[in-house]
């Protein structure tokens, strides 16, 4: 009889904590929109955070919530903006596509290399133990560590040691930008063709010793481009991102060095981005 009792007990207790569970699941339960899971399943899934969001979750989450445009995704570029915003009835954003830029063009054969550095291959090691030994203090140091964090095959070494951007590839999801220890890596859309590939803050043709390719800050290109468009900034030309319909090559014509570069259409041809090639033909004619 006790046996009884106690098991009626124990299937009672059960019983009430069941249904105890069961009101507070109904009444703590938090609606989820199925369309997160929909929206998810049309992003990359990569999880690289190019969005500025932990994830494609959250990237989903919020979009579902119109708190981010499907532009927001530079990875999933045009195509999942399109798909998301057509699932959602959304306006897609600015779907222009994005790429990263290398602002140096100081490879080895136009910048000189004062010092051999030996150690760990790996441009941030490199900085630390005196700049790397480059004469240019702001230049490419050319080991690779780019080339290492993009997850997506977009950046390759060239021959001069300086990484090349395959525009088809790259996401713009912003590794590089943030690896690069001298900060030489710009997240810039396709409609950016007037590129400034130096770092330089120094001012006077002595820096050309350095390299031969490098800004000289005479303010031939602000002088030169349409009113606004460039100013000169901490010895560089600075474009004004709202006057992008007013660039031309008109800028690049009096640069003696080539430090500033005009980029037509497609970027990368044949193993090279063609900022870059140009560059280096200046700066082997000179």
């Amino acid at each position: 009889m006790e046996n009884v009792i106690a098991v009626g007990f124990l299937l009672g207790l059960a019983s009430s904590l069941a249904i105890v569970l069961a009101i507070a699941n109904s009444k703590l339960k938090v609606f989820e929109d199925p369309r997160i899971d929909q929206v998810q399943e049309m992003l990359p899934g990569s999880n690289c955070g190019a969005c500025g969001l932990p994830g494609c979750r959250v990237f989903a989450e919020k979009a579902v919530a119109g708190d981010i445009q499907p532009s927001g995704c530079t990875v999933g570029g045009v195509d999942a903006a399109s798909l998301i915003a057509d699932y959602l009835g959304v306006d897609a954003g600015d779907v222009e596509k994005k790429v990263a830029r290398l602002m140096c063009a100081g490879g080895t054969n136009v910048a000189i290399q004062m010092a051999d550095y030996e150690g760990q291959r790996s441009c941030r090691a490199a900085t630390a133990v005196g700049g790397g030994g480059k004469g240019c203090r702001y230049g490419c140091l050319g080991f690779g560590d780019c080339q290492e964090v993009c997850d997506f095959d977009a950046i390759v070494m060239g021959p001069t040691g300086l990484p090349t951007v395959d525009v088809d590839k790259c996401t713009a999801c912003g590794d590089c930008v943030d690896i690069c220890p001298k900060g030489l890596f710009e997240i810039l859309p396709l409609s950016h063709r007037l590129l400034v590939q130096c770092k330089s803050e120094l001012e006077g043709d002595e820096i050309r010793e350095f390299c031969k390719v490098a800004c000289t800050a005479c303010g031939k290109c602000v002088a030169d481009a349409a009113q606004g468009l460039l100013k000169m900034k901490k010895n560089l030309p600075v474009m004004n991102s709202e006057l992008l319909n007013l660039q031309s090559p008109d800028a690049t014509r009096r640069c003696p060095t080539g430090a500033i570069t005009w980029v037509e259409g497609q970027q990368f041809q044949n193993g090279t981005e063609v900022g870059h090639d140009v560059v280096s033909q200046i700066g082997k004619a000179i």
